[in-house]
């Protein structure tokens, strides 16, 4: 079998066969023709809602990827959350960790309870705590954002999958920024996966994509593929062709970030402006061991930095940058920089001084340059 970096440089099994173009077909059909029988229709697709050919490629790939069973794109990240959140049945319990992505926390928070479930937190700073708040009433599912946005906990899954098997949970990780190529949650006892495939997967801040991909065939999984369909939550066919592109170089782009990640984290951790670097891949941070063991040999391209002076000089670095966008998002080619507080609805967990870091494939000299001597500048008032 061809390695995965095979794979992915040639995105298709082949060629169209039916023009020899290498580049694969985008078909933006919304309806297809199928043959009348004497007792109805061959079998065939109907519409565009359920199930677009475009789709399939794309889907091979990340399931490929990630070790799964099957794939299901989905309209956004958060589409892709909503199907497996709304594939439970009303009165579900859900263990939720209480730093993870801003629009899912907003989920939990303020859409569960009006569609009848339940919602206990866990926090995942704490390696303990999932097993205590699991055990403290009905369970029936645990999520996993690891390392979590923007606090940058580690969650061991074996671990969690333990704690999920004891309580007969579904086991949900959300693997945005590790990305399938550091870590492979299904391999570890995840029953689903979840992507924003609008970061890494694409690396390109030009789609707005979501993923589930399943451990195995099961009823669960076929309704969460049903509410693509149902619900209407379903990517355009552009985009699912322009992600399965960006997929073509994900193995190029990821280690660059990464390794450029880590270097900027190294950068800066001591500098007198820096109060804490957020970061599984250095040392002193309480998740390394985790993520040495977890992940591939490289940490993620999503650091976090706390600055010295509160949010104030927090945002005087912002304004100092020339090289980092000022941007919301993350795992593209350009780096990009945000004051997480200013953008959440709930502020309940993100430090104000907190600055979120995205780390693209510039020259790493660029960056540390750029953000050391922003921080520079504040230090010196």
């Amino acid at each position: 079998m061809p390695h995965i970096n095979t794979h992915l440089a040639q995105s298709t099994p082949g060629f169209d066969p039916t023009t020899g173009s290498i580049v694969p077909p985008l078909y933006p059909s919304a309806t297809f023709v199928r043959q009348p029988t004497d007792t109805g229709y061959e079998p065939g697709r109907v519409y565009g809602r359920p199930d677009n050919p475009t789709y399939l490629d794309v889907e091979r790939l990340i399931t490929l990827l990630e070790g799964g069973f099957e794939t299901a794109l989905y309209a956004s990240g958060m589409a892709a959350c909503s199907a497996v959140l709304l594939a439970q049945k009303p009165g579900a319990h859900f263990v939720v960790p209480k730093t993870l992505y801003v629009g899912l926390s907003n989920w939990f928070l303020e859409w569960a309870g009006t569609w009848g479930y339940h919602v206990r937190v866990y926090d995942n700073a704490d390696p303990q705590d999932l097993s205590r708040v699991a055990a403290a009433g009905p369970t029936d599912m645990i999520w996993v954002e690891t390392p979590s946005n923007p606090m940058m906990d580690m969650t061991d899954i074996r671990a969690a999958k333990v704690v999920a098997d004891g309580c007969g949970a579904l086991l949900v990780v959300d693997n945005t920024v590790s990305t399938p190529l550091l870590t492979q949650p299904l391999s570890l006892g995840a029953d689903f996966v979840v992507h924003s495939c609008s970061k890494a997967l694409n690396g390109h801040h030009d789609v707005i994509a979501g993923a589930v991909i399943a451990r195995e065939d099961t009823p669960r999984w076929q309704t969460i593929k049903k509410l693509r369909g149902t619900l209407g939550g379903v990517l355009g066919p552009f985009e699912a062709w322009l992600l399965l592109r960006g997929l073509k170089t994900l193995h190029l782009r990821v280690p660059v970030s990464c390794d450029n990640t880590l270097a900027l984290a190294l950068a800066v951790q001591h500098h007198p402006a820096v109060e804490g670097v957020l970061y599984p891949g250095i040392s002193s941070h309480p998740g390394h061991d985790t993520a040495r063991i977890q992940m591939n040999g490289r940490y993620g391209a999503l650091m976090s930095i706390l600055v010295r002076g509160g949010a104030p000089a927090a945002l005087s670095v912002v304004k100092a940058l020339k090289v980092f966008k000022v941007a919301t998002s993350l795992g593209g080619t350009e780096s990009l920089i945000e004051h997480r507080a200013t953008v959440e609805d709930y502020k309940l967990t993100t430090p104000p001084n907190l600055l979120r870091i995205s780390v693209g494939i510039e020259d790493i000299r660029d960056l540390i340059t750029d953000l050391t001597g922003a921080l520079d500048r504040t230090a010196a008032g």
